[in-house]
């Protein structure tokens, strides 16, 4: 059981480490920065790993920048060993939260093995669960605005900007991202139910698996982890 949480962190008990699964457009990214401000978590992506390995020096680091440098991609081996690094730092002691990883039912076995030399806990795997027809909106709709960076949706009356193609917020221009149309969100989609479906079995065997419908909005998705996290 959890002690009193305060506005930055937990008094006492460790954090619930956190994985978050979610196709694009769930959401994800909104409900991480939410949950890294209140708890404190350490936030872990791949891409954050390398460059804070390469920025660090030593073997590894220099491993990883030879084959940046050569465009060569980085093996799955140097992955985990950076993973496994990041995971020894006391600054994790307290709980994270994994972001793009595991992708796969390989890298989750590969997780298991480093969590067992870290002596760390799998904690809690959490899947956002929201309609292919919202993610499809979410994604064509999304537009943002090229001077404040502010986000709008042109199919949620709440997101959408007073005025066609003007932030409310500063006046400026918006744009849609090359990537937020209908035929590359179905082939990210599809890649993400080819590597997630098995993922998410392989959870729910294990017993860790907890599904979050994130339809109703991020409040309502916000507070429900919340409840998983402070049980």
């Amino acid at each position: 059981m959890f002690q009193e949480i305060t506005r930055k962190g937990i008094v006492g008990d460790r954090m619930k480490n956190l994985i978050l699964i979610a196709a694009p457009g769930a959401g994800k990214g909104t409900l991480s920065k939410d949950l890294l401000e209140k708890y404190d978590y350490v936030h872990i992506s791949t891409g954050d790993l390398l460059r804070e390995q390469v920025a660090k020096g030593g073997e590894l680091g220099k491993k990883i920048h030879e084959m940046q440098v050569s465009g060569g991609l980085v093996t799955s081996d140097i992955v985990y060993a950076a993973l496994e690094n990041k995971l020894n730092d006391p600054a994790c002691d307290n709980g994270y939260i994994l972001d793009g990883f595991p992708r796969n039912v390989e890298q989750a076995l590969e997780y298991d093995k480093i969590l067992s030399k870290s002596g760390k806990e799998l904690g809690l795997v959490i899947v956002l669960d929201i309609p292919k027809e919202m993610l499809i909106e979410r994604i064509t709709g999304r537009f943002m605005c090229k001077d404040c960076g502010a986000i709008y949706n042109v199919y949620n009356k709440e997101m959408a900007p007073k005025n066609e193609g003007i932030c409310d917020k500063c006046g400026g221009e918006l744009y849609q991202r090359k990537d937020d149309n209908l035929e590359s969100f179905e082939n990210r989609y599809q890649t993400y139910l080819d590597s997630t479906t098995p993922l998410i079995d392989f959870y729910k065997e294990k017993g860790a698996l907890h599904v979050v419908d994130g339809s109703k909005g991020h409040l309502y998705t916000l507070e429900q982890v919340e409840k998983l996290i402070n049980n």
